[in-house]
């Protein structure tokens, strides 16, 4: 429902949520042979070539998985004080370690129980802190 004092060019405080993307790219190897029980071995020869050979052949393959959802986790931090901008810091010290309990919390309440496996937050090229809610 919108404001009765908004209109589709007036420019407000409240953003509609932000979809986002999250990508998580793995990478596997192994083998495998093109080949059809329903073809004779000169037909799946001739259609697969090399990639009939009886042995086989391999890869190394590369998958992302893409997840889709409301940028709920980084809106609350992204160009924020931390310390000033997010309630949750207004009594608890924003370093590192805090802020990386803080998105676990906030994700631990978007996922399914025992999803979520681990937070890294890198703070500098050099400093980096895991948390797994332990």
């Amino acid at each position: 429902m919108q404001d009765s004092n908004s209109n589709s060019n007036s420019n407000t405080n409240a953003k509609a949520a932000r979809i986002v993307y999250l990508t998580r790219v793995e990478t596997f190897s192994c083998a495998h042979r093109l080949h059809s029980k329903l073809l004779s071995d000169e037909e799946n020869k001739r259609i697969f070539g090399m990639c009939n050979n009886f042995h086989g052949h391999g890869h190394n393959y590369k998958v992302e998985a893409t997840l889709r959802g409301e940028k709920a986790v980084m809106e609350p931090l992204d160009h924020k004080n931390l310390d000033k901008d997010v309630p949750y810091f207004a009594n608890v010290v924003s370093t590192m370690e805090n802020i990386a309990v803080f998105i676990w919390d906030s994700l631990q309440k978007l996922l399914p129980p025992g999803l979520l496996y681990e937070v890294k937050v890198h703070e500098t090229k050099k400093n980096v802190v895991v948390y797994r809610g332990e």
